[in-house]
């Protein structure tokens, strides 16, 4: 039952509001059983959660938030996590990580469960469309950020959004790519139904057609019947997508990867392909994990600012749990680079004699 109160439990165990509150509180000592039972009863009855942001603010307990990312088996995640959690450290905040998977139920859960704890701030990483999911909890007091998303209509309008440019970054890799003198090119994605995902497909379809190429020059690869979006298997989709378009008749000569850890099952597949990328093929990914610089051959790709972006994501929340909407309703975007190596090169021209 939505909104239970102290009060409505003790209507319902025949108690005061004190007695409820005592119980609550771990104050049992001169509690009678058949008392305790009664109202442990009640409360099971009425679905009641007690919100502990109230005891929190009453006991003076060190303030905590939340992290929802899809899955640490993306080393990007796992480095914002610990950027987000050193931004928080350094203000006498803790926090705890979940991953989510980008299961909306999943994040529902998780989110009325902190809520639910006490905890008044959560940063969200899904990038899902809808925030309909967390929006109950959100209207009752609970600060969210979104993060790696940019607004969407029916959003709640306490929410801010930070992230990065997906369209410009997505852009500057795949202009790299045009530059060079690729004209076939293949763009390697899990389903593009993310709002992140969505945005770098048009940074990748942008560059194209500012390039003046028709729409045959930009194959989409985005393996929705092997993987939902899931960071769990990214680069084994990498590596399926690669040995796929690779084997067609008229293959691409350069392959545009919707993150690092994709780009480097790319890489693999190539190679399983027997090519050499860099010379052969080139391959470029998004995020710049460490794992980038030292694949072989190091990736190209595009750097998220992630210490700035996660130092932005704690300060934003705060400002959204003391009740500070300037922002909200927003996108802070951060600007990303792209970072050229060994994995991109001009394509090889076969001559006939």
């Amino acid at each position: 039952m939505a909104g239970v109160t102290i009060y409505q439990v003790a209507q319902e165990a025949g108690v005061s509001p004190s007695t409820v509150s005592n119980l609550l509180n771990g104050r049992t000592g001169r509690m009678l059983p058949e008392t305790r039972s009664r109202v442990e009863a009640a409360i099971r009855r009425l679905g009641y959660r007690p919100n502990r942001a109230a005891q929190q603010l009453r006991t003076g307990r060190i303030q905590m938030l939340g992290l929802v990312v899809p899955s640490v088996a993306n080393p990007f995640w796992g480095t914002f996590a610990r950027h987000l959690e050193a931004a928080a450290l350094a203000e006498g905040f803790y926090m705890l990580l979940c991953n989510s998977e980008r299961d909306p139920d999943r994040e529902r859960r998780y989110v009325e469960e902190l809520w639910g704890d006490g905890i008044g701030g959560v940063v969200l990483c899904s990038s899902l469309p809808s925030l309909d999911h967390v929006k109950p909890t959100v209207e009752a007091g609970l600060g969210l950020v979104a993060f790696d998303r940019t607004a969407q209509p029916g959003d709640p309008h306490s929410v801010v959004n930070i992230g990065t440019d997906n369209v410009l970054g997505m852009r500057l890799a795949t202009e790299h790519l045009l530059e060079l003198g690729h004209t076939r090119l293949a763009f390697v994605s899990g389903s593009i139904g993310s709002v992140n995902r969505a945005e770098r497909y048009s940074g990748f379809r942008l560059a194209l057609d500012a390039a003046g190429l028709p729409p045959s020059a930009g194959i989409v690869w985005s393996g929705a019947d092997t993987v939902d979006f899931d960071d769990r298997d990214t680069a084994e989709l990498g590596r399926v997508a690669a040995r796929e378009i690779l084997a067609a008749p008229n293959p691409p000569t350069a392959i545009v990867a919707i993150n690092d850890m994709c780009a480097l099952g790319v890489a693999t597949g190539a190679r399983e392909a027997g090519l050499v990328v860099g010379r052969d093929v080139s391959v470029t990914g998004y995020d710049d994990i460490m794992l980038a610089g030292m694949a072989m051959p190091a990736l190209t790709t595009v750097r998220q600012p992630v210490q700035e972006m996660a130092a932005t994501a704690f300060a934003k929340l705060r400002q959204v749990m003391d009740g500070d909407g300037s922002e909200s309703g927003h996108s802070i975007l951060h600007r990303p680079t792209l970072v050229v190596r060994d994995s991109t090169a001009a394509p090889v021209v076969v001559t006939v004699s």
